[in-house]
């Protein structure tokens, strides 16, 4: 299982963080380990103070495919979900400052929350699905994959460009505006079109 996460696809999230817009899709990897277990709370490591969350809709793939082309990608799944990239933002801030790889800060342990598993056909379009996370019972981000800059199936095609896709990898399509830090005692609760996909306690 490959978690396979994509960064700067919303414009607002690339302006809230001072990030140059990219010409093609950002890509990283998370480990099989950083996949927070079900019912398990998220403790924050040690070694980070200031962890963001950072809410994202998912897509599970179904079968293997390679240099996918976009009009075929909607066949390589049928399952979407929402979930939380986790990511230590002050770690992160220190190794881009170095120009070194993201992954002590975004592939650490638990730093992939996987919520419950829907059937695409729940809804009428891929790019037309609202998704809110809500922090303490107030909305901290309210996305849409409409405003996503590359959609799901030109997300799937370009990934298995340099990745071989297997079935149950799962890709991380990015983050809307509003992402923010977490303290102990917090709970965290995402919604995929109104229907809640997952509750997380923050130690």
């Amino acid at each position: 299982m490959k978690i396979i996460c994509v960064g700067r696809n919303y414009a607002a999230h690339i302006a809230e963080l001072n990030n140059e817009r990219p010409t093609d899709p950002v890509i990283f990897i998370k480990p099989d380990s950083a996949v927070l277990p079900k019912e398990q709370d998220f403790y924050i490591p040690e070694f980070s103070q200031d962890v963001h969350y950072e809410v994202e809709v998912l897509v599970k793939i179904k079968k293997v495919g390679k240099h996918i082309d976009q009009r075929f990608a909607h066949k390589y799944y049928d399952e979407v979900g929402l979930g939380i990239d986790f990511t230590a933002r002050d770690l992160q801030a220190k190794l881009k400052a170095k120009g070194l790889p993201w992954e002590k800060a975004k592939g650490f342990d638990g730093a992939a929350v996987i919520g419950k598993w829907v059937s695409k056909d729940k809804f009428a379009h891929m790019q037309q699905i609202p998704f809110v996370l809500k922090k303490n019972g107030e909305t901290v981000q309210d996305g849409n994959t409409s405003h996503m800059l590359w959609g799901v199936d030109e997300l799937v095609s370009y990934v298995s460009t340099f990745f071989m896709l297997k079935k149950g990898d799962v890709i991380f399509t990015g983050t809307p505006a509003g992402v923010g830090p977490i303290v102990n005692g917090d709970t965290l609760t995402g919604f995929l079109d109104e229907e809640e996909m997952f509750t997380i306690n923050i130690k």
